[in-house]
């Protein structure tokens, strides 16, 4: 009896033993880790991406162009040649197995300079337009700059210190200059009286000022927080009624700085005379990919009897019906002014993120007006 109850107990306990062995769990499948992919721009838009990862047998690679097919790759690297502008996911993908992988996705914008499109690239607007006539230009094509400008020169102290926008620039002559057929305008980080950055200012005021047309600016912007370029206008009365009662477009405006893509942003509004206090209207657009900084724009206002409307490269973003009676402003004559501002009320100042020198490249200023 005592050996048939041992033989019952080892058989009870072996089969134990197996059931809990038909509840283990399996082995977990492990994955590639520690993905790592670096980007090189090459020129001519020939990127190249080398990348690593742990436990892995290959690599396969999409650029992100239309109609591409991911491929399997050999070694570690990949390149590509971009032909057009434009955002593109480049996605790496580290293999285990065929169906065992991890991916690495990240954006690259390929701009002007990626393509190696030279330093005049970007948008080139037309000469003339249909039913219009150029009243005039400057094309900035010269060895000295024309009589139609003038400089603003200091801080616009005492009278209008900061120029009303709390700006830290002082406005120099000498920040101007006139480059392969460019007007520069050069905004530095260098003491000046009490400043410690200097631009330049300049303004048609009693020389170049007309009511209604179209005007097209092709131009370059600087970037990084605290810049404020602007190409913008105000009333030739400005000297007898002041500002607002004067009026004021700007055609564009740039709030630089990388965050909240400031840098690919431009504003286009109007300032008038309210009851006595500033009134404003304004609107804004951003480009599909890159900063303003990348190449050539054009900023354009077609301002007729009844409204303005503002152009990023020939295409409208932002308009005024202007017919009514408290718009009396617009429909007096207008001067130009050419400006970077370091700092102010609006942008701010500049931080550590902020490098110096920084240009604004104009190609040109036309006014177009009906025939």
């Amino acid at each position: 009896m005592n050996k048939l109850i041992r033989f019952l107990s080892i058989i009870i306990l072996a089969f134990s033993i197996l059931s809990c062995g038909e509840d283990a769990p399996e082995a977990l499948v492990e994955l590639p880790d520690n993905l790592l992919v670096d980007v090189e721009f090459l020129g001519d838009g020939v990127v190249k991406a080398t990348f690593s990862a742990d436990n892995t047998n290959f690599f396969k690679v999409n650029f992100g162009t239309p109609g591409e097919v991911t491929r399997k790759v050999e070694g570690k690297s990949a390149t590509h040649t971009y032909k057009e502008r434009g955002n593109f996911i480049l996605v790496v993908q580290a293999h285990l197995t065929e169906t065992k992988f991890v991916v690495s996705p990240q954006t690259l914008t390929i701009n002007a300079s990626t393509l190696g499109l030279g330093p005049n690239a970007g948008f080139i607007g037309p000469d003339s337009y249909e039913g219009y006539n150029k009243v005039w230009s400057d094309e900035f094509s010269g060895s000295t700059l024309s009589s139609d400008w003038t400089f603003e020169i200091g801080d616009g102290c005492p009278a209008l210190c900061g120029w009303g926008n709390q700006e830290l620039e002082f406005y120099k002559k000498e920040n101007t200059t006139l480059q392969d057929g460019n007007l520069v305008i050069t905004a530095k980080r260098e003491s000046t009286g009490t400043r410690n950055y200097t631009s330049s200012r300049l303004i048609t005021k009693g020389k170049r000022f007309f009511t209604y047309g179209r005007v097209d600016i092709r131009a370059k912007l600087p970037k990084g927080q605290g810049l404020w370029p602007a190409l913008w206008m105000l009333g030739e009365n400005i000297s007898e009624v002041s500002w607002p009662k004067c009026g004021e477009i700007d055609i564009m405006e740039l709030v630089g700085g990388s965050a909240e893509n400031k840098d690919g942003t431009i504003h286009g509004t109007v300032h008038w005379d309210n009851a006595g206090s500033n009134a404003n209207y304004g609107g804004k657009t951003s480009l599909p990919f890159g900063i303003f900084n990348d190449e050539y724009h054009v900023f354009s206002i077609d301002w007729t009897e009844r409204e303005i409307i503002w152009l990023l490269d020939g295409v409208k973003y932002h308009v005024i019906d202007i017919t009514p009676p408290g718009l009396d402003e617009f429909h007096k004559p207008f001067f130009f002014i050419l400006n970077v501002a370091v700092g102010g009320s609006w942008p701010g100042s500049p931080d550590v993120s902020t490098i110096f020198p920084q240009e604004m490249k104009l190609d040109y200023i036309r006014v177009f007006q009906k025939k």
